[in-house]
């Protein structure tokens, strides 16, 4: 983690009442933290400070791409991103995070943008993370097919309810019966 000492801001001890940092972040940066669903990727952080009294303004503007694992080919998913997001920080006794403020400890007041960065990253990717359909790796999507249970509608299922369901629970056909007569 000593490679992310880059993204930490020590707000005590910030003069004036504005500033801006920049981060070029790349598969390094990912790599350094643990439990990183995103590979790799390419992207550009602009982050504007503005203290106002005790507290302070985030303003993250996060643009470019990342590489997430394809849920499924396995195969590395290339994702655009472009990210607007603000947080509001304060010094405080005891840290914390919230939906509304970050509580910073007033005896470190050390502020850790990494995590912020990396969580607003995670947030605003698609929880279905697939490629276009006929993009997947054509092997794996073979192995794929191979496993897949098929249901043919040329036969005839005597005993299911469903082409390839199990059987009904006879105690059901009372309920479907109430159902239909309604």
């Amino acid at each position: 983690m000593e490679a992310l000492g880059a993204y930490q801001i020590d707000l005590r001890n910030l003069s004036g009442d504005s500033h801006e940092y920049t981060y070029s972040l790349g598969d390094a940066f990912f790599a350094e933290l643990s439990a990183s669903e995103i590979q790799k990727g390419s992207l550009n952080v602009s982050l504007k400070l503005k203290k106002i009294q005790k507290s302070f303004n985030l303003y993250f503007h996060i643009e470019g791409f990342v590489f997430v694992q394809c849920d499924r080919c396995l195969q590395d998913l290339r994702l655009d991103v472009a990210i607007d997001e603000e947080v509001n920080v304060r010094l405080g006794a005891i840290p914390s995070e919230g939906d509304e403020v970050v509580v910073v400890s007033e005896k470190d007041g050390i502020l850790d943008v990494a995590w912020l960065i990396y969580e607003f990253i995670m947030l605003h990717l698609p929880m279905v993370r697939m490629h276009a359909e006929g993009e997947c790796d054509k092997e794996m999507i073979k192995a794929l097919h191979k496993h897949q249970p098929v249901v043919d509608d040329d036969i005839e299922y005597p005993d299911a309810d469903v082409k390839g369901n199990k059987a009904a629970d006879p105690r059901w056909d009372k309920l479907r019966e109430i159902l239909n007569n309604n």
